[in-house]
């Protein structure tokens, strides 16, 4: 299919609306390992946690061979076989309340193609609005790259070291069972988090791959570790290279000035997995 055909989805919109129940926010508090699991109605969301809303609901057989809901309908039937989430632009406005309902608009804001070193990508960018009442409380931009199958002779991307110097730093295990964890609590059935012949052998990946909104959380949750009182206002990120279930890594993160810190996912070898600025007040 040609990009001006995929381009036809640009201005698409679909809505959600969502009443932030406690349940997701403890499992995940559980699943992080914090101390506090109490999660009562009128507390405010950590950052990120609205990822556990306004999830799309599909039925079994509308799924896709990769687990994730058929292309065609919100997003384009990019024919391509490996998806990622590549990166993201947010915006806090407001904090969400447990026990409030909320409503969330996507729309397809662009679809670009082209070639990188391991062959041909294309580029899908969707915006989140997440509003109360007519009142905008989260303004989020989502990147999802689209990319042929690996093979023998693909060519590796160029991995960034990480900086030497940190602020705070916190080491993680990863396993199937947190993988599996966070994509129960996201309704994601993308079978690289959890079907090891899948990720290995049919999309060529060196192990179950660690999501990249899970790593991002994570960044701000050892962030929030840090400077427990900070309040985020904005916060990007960007995946450089994957993290799998077998590969321990550190959640890094340094004060750049009074209200913006650099935060990074730092894999075995040094290499960055993923950059993130926050700016906190």
């Amino acid at each position: 299919m040609k990009t001006e055909e995929l381009q036809k989805w640009i201005g698409k919109t679909e809505e959600r609306t969502d009443l932030l129940t406690s349940f997701p926010a403890t499992a995940l508090a559980a699943t992080l390992n914090h101390e506090e699991l109490d999660y009562p109605e009128n507390k405010k969301l950590p950052p990120l946690w609205h990822w556990l809303y306004f999830l799309p609901i599909f039925r079994l057989s509308e799924a896709g061979y990769d687990g994730h809901a058929a292309l065609g309908d919100f997003l384009p039937p990019v024919p391509l076989p490996r998806r990622m989430w590549a990166g993201s632009r947010i915006k806090f406005l407001a904090p969400l309340k447990l026990g409030n309902e909320y409503k969330k608009i996507s729309t397809i804001k662009s679809v670009s193609a082209k070639s990188g070193r391991s062959g041909n990508l294309v580029f899908v960018t969707v915006t989140h609005e997440v509003s109360s009442e007519g009142s905008i409380c989260i303004n989020e931009e989502h990147d999802i790259v689209y990319r042929e199958k690996a093979t023998s002779s693909s060519a590796s991307a160029k991995l960034l070291e990480a900086p030497k110097e940190f602020d705070f730093s916190n080491d993680i295990n990863p396993d199937p069972v947190l993988l599996f964890r966070y994509s129960a609590l996201t309704f994601n059935g993308h079978r690289i988090h959890y079907d090891h012949p899948f990720c290995t052998e049919t999309e060529g990946y060196d192990g179950l791959v660690v999501h990249g909104p899970l790593l991002a959380t994570l960044l701000l949750d050892g962030l929030a570790s840090h400077k427990p009182n900070s309040i985020v206002q904005n916060f990007e990120f960007r995946a450089m290279a994957p993290v799998f279930d077998h590969m321990k890594f550190k959640v890094r993160g340094k004060q750049i000035d009074k209200s913006e810190y650099s935060l990074w996912i730092e894999r075995e070898d040094g290499s960055i997995a993923m950059s993130a600025k926050a700016k906190v007040k």
